[in-house]
């Protein structure tokens, strides 16, 4: 098995600053532990689980990254199992796609801002057909978090001075027998005054020991 380690953004300083993942999913997840309990009376680590879960993601991710680029994907160092799931992902993300024109314009490039000290990646900007798209790509499902994220990633490139996106777009890409999701949004306020107020209470609560 392997392990990605987070991307460690930096601000123009060298100092690192948090990332938009992390602001977000700052937010309560009334639904974890219930679901840490049922892995546990299973008689699995949840923790151990959880990571599994993220490798298949990230090679998820890179086979979707590799396909826009058109690069060859170097998967050796992934076992079978987490390739065969994430090849699962890869082909819902094919099939969704297969009637589209994908124009992209940002492709998991690493961005950061100088102004609110946040970093992040977004999988995706650029156009989908007609329209100018964030797009995010989710393999454990859709919370409403990613909604917050996405509504940052969007910000963040705009301050980076890419067009502004016109919709977000949220496709949970099945690992298994999972359902595949998509969700757009067109509004944007919200999710990123909740960020604002999220980072806010990030930088507080590193002031309590």
């Amino acid at each position: 098995m392997t392990t990605k380690a987070h991307i460690r953004y930096k601000n123009k300083n060298g100092d690192i600053v948090p990332g938009a993942s992390t602001i977000a999913n700052m937010l309560d997840k009334p639904a974890l532990a219930p679901w840490a309990n049922k892995l546990g009376l299973k008689g699995i680590d949840s923790n151990a689980y959880s990571k599994e879960m993220a490798n298949i993601g990230t090679l998820a991710h890179a086979m979707i990254m590799s396909e826009l680029k058109n690069e060859k994907l170097d998967t050796s160092d992934y076992s079978y199992e987490q390739i065969d799931k994430a090849e699962n992902c890869f082909l819902s993300w094919l099939e969704w796609r297969k009637d589209k024109k994908l124009s992209p314009l940002l492709i998991e490039t690493p961005l950061i801002s100088e102004t609110w000290q946040f970093g992040g990646t977004p999988d995706f900007l650029g156009f989908i057909d007609n329209t100018l798209v964030l797009a995010d790509y989710k393999t454990g499902g859709i919370w409403r978090e990613a909604y917050i994220q996405t509504c940052a990633y969007r910000q963040l490139a705009i301050e980076n001075n890419y067009p502004a996106a016109e919709k977000i777009l949220i496709l949970g890409i099945p690992r298994e027998d999972e359902k595949f999701q998509e969700v757009t949004y067109t509004k944007f306020d919200n999710g990123w005054e909740i960020f604002v107020l999220l980072k806010q209470v990030y930088e507080k609560l590193k002031k309590v020991k």
